[in-house]
């Protein structure tokens, strides 16, 4: 079941039609006749509003956004929560739309109608870029933690095992021509299309792709092939789309789809993953850091510091120790599953491992932010309860003090994550501090308090609220003595605060450099003005927001 989201179907099509965000030209696609479109959805011909003129308009790409339409675009109407992606198509018919896909006729376009154009839309344009994945090496990653880190490891293997290879995460769009931030971890269907096809043309022979929940029930995979992809775990999260933690699992599990998936790589120690194991019908190919005997590859003499992680690698043929730059006892679960996926589509584990024994961080995810402090400081992007149970007893292993916390609870989200969030961090910290963390639409001060009351309730742990996020950093650096660990949670890679329909540029690792280089020069944390403190209208009816 998918439900309880009044964002759903809420892309930034439902937009006003100015002021957008740039579109990248599109890699050349074929022109596909508008009839040709209509076949491919089973409808019948004469299917909806015809060209006014007879013709059978030709189609050269398509979007969801009226900002983004270019001439010959199909333009995907679809429903939001505040908007009809139809209250735009004067504004895509004036850019050049070709036609259009809605649940809807739209007036002056021919329309392909269909009760629910988002499930049709990865399978439309995968077919108007001729299938891309079918061309390329796809590796998809998907669960509740780990997907980012697990996603740049297995690019990282990729090319050091010479592969001409694009990236696809939460971080980052990369193909071997050009690079961008992500705007949400999986892009929307036609952009993830246009992605995989500009790879193909530029010579890509493999993509590491991280695949949310928010990609798989929305449909934004729908159409593309994966070579292999990886469970990593499952913990409470996304309950305000999915409704239900089963629903979450049948989300996640869908990836694993014959039609899907050739190979699947799943993680068991995870219960969920377990089960994920028996039930896929593709071939399985199992890990386990915690050196479970069944699984295929397995870790075993763990060792995790301030500097560096290194196990040894049992699996098929190898017995040798890794060791890699990235932080935390979680990215040998990490690692584990990256090895598993690319021995399973036949590249030389040695070759993989030297690329990720080379990778030196992962933007966000446990990197230190060092001005010379006399004390461990670190962003982190862990912003639910399973990430903080992993995260915070390895920082403890780090630190004979204290451990200081940051962290809040972002918006318009499972609401009964919030207290468990703030009773995690008190049972596992010394020093908690509540602050804001993109409230969107909720009340930010409601936000705090449900946070704060779970931090109260648990342990003996110092509970300070502030609600403005950098003066919180700057109150985590004063309240930190030599030997203690800082870390800043819950948005890591993210550089932006959404708060009542404004955005504002906010990097956590630029607050937390800048108040320690306050520190370092000897006075007290300031509060921090960067060039990034600039306010802008947000023109989105649901800004982005990297996680979904």
């Amino acid at each position: 079941m998918v439900g309880g989201a009044g964002w759903l179907n809420d892309p930034v099509t439902a937009t006003p039609a100015t002021h957008g965000p740039h579109r990248r030209p599109p890699p050349s696609t074929r022109a596909v006749a508008l009839s040709e479109l209509r076949g491919v959805l089973g409808l019948p011909p004469g299917a909806g509003p015809a060209d006014p003129s007879g013709a059978d308009p030709a189609v050269r790409g398509v979007t969801l956004d009226s900002r983004h339409v270019l001439p010959g675009d199909l333009y995907a109407a679809l429903p939001g929560a505040r908007h009809h992606g139809a209250q735009f198509a004067g504004q895509a018919r004036a850019s050049g739309a070709a036609a259009a896909l809605s649940d809807r006729p739209l007036p002056g376009l021919p329309t392909l109608v269909v009760p629910d154009p988002r499930a049709v839309l990865g399978p439309l344009a995968a077919h108007l870029h001729d299938h891309p994945s079918h061309h390329l090496e796809v590796y998809g990653v998907t669960g509740t933690n780990g997907k980012t880190s697990t996603t740049h490891l297995l690019d990282a293997g990729l090319r050091s095992a010479g592969h001409r290879t694009g990236m696809i995460s939460g971080i980052r769009v990369r193909t071997p021509e050009w690079s961008r931030p992500a705007q949400r971890t999986t892009p929307e269907a036609p952009e993830l299309q246009e992605t995989l096809a500009a790879l193909r043309e530029q010579g890509a022979t493999s993509a590491a792709v991280e695949v949310s929940s928010h990609g798989l029930a929305l449909h934004r995979v729908d159409g593309t092939r994966f070579r292999a992809a990886v469970f990593t775990n499952l913990g409470r999260d996304h309950l305000d789309l999915h409704g239900d933690q089963e629903s979450y699992f049948a989300a996640k599990a869908s990836l694993f789809a014959p039609h899907r998936c050739a190979l699947a790589v799943v993680n068991v120690d995870d219960a969920h993953g377990r089960r994920l194991a028996a039930q896929v019908r593709v071939p399985v190919t199992t890990f386990s850091a915690a050196g479970r005997r069944e699984a295929d590859w397995r870790a075993t003499e763990v060792r995790a510091d301030a500097d560096r992680t290194s196990f040894r690698l049992l699996g098929p043929g190898t017995d040798r120790r890794v060791r890699l730059h990235l932080l935390g006892t979680h990215q040998v679960d990490n690692a584990l599953g990256a090895v598993a996926a690319l021995h399973a589509g036949g590249l030389n584990v040695e070759d993989v491992l030297r690329g990720m024994e080379d990778l030196t961080a992962v933007s966000g995810r446990l990197q230190r932010i060092d001005e010379g402090q006399p004390f461990l400081a670190l962003v982190d992007y862990a912003h639910n309860v399973a990430a903080q149970r992993r995260l915070l007893p390895f920082l403890r292993t780090l630190t004979g003090g204290r451990l200081v916390v940051v962290l809040g609870a972002t918006g318009e989200r499972d609401p009964g994550k919030r207290g468990p969030l703030g009773r995690t961090a008190a049972q596992l910290g010394d020093v908690v501090i509540v602050t804001d963390e993109s409230p969107h639409d909720d009340d930010p001060a409601a936000l705090r308090e449900a946070v704060a009351g779970g931090a109260r309730g648990a342990a003996s742990a110092q509970v300070h609220v502030e609600a403005d996020r950098d003066r919180a950093i700057r109150l985590a650096v004063s309240l930190a003595d030599p030997g203690d660990v800082v870390v800043v949670s819950g948005r890591g890679h993210d550089g932006q605060l959404v708060a009542g329909g404004r955005t504002r540029a906010f990097d956590d690792g630029a607050r937390l450099r800048a108040a320690l280089a306050q520190l370092a020069r000897g006075g007290r944390a300031p509060t921090v003005l960067l060039p990034e403190d600039q306010v802008r209208k947000s023109m989105v009816a649901r800004p982005p927001c990297s996680s979904r």
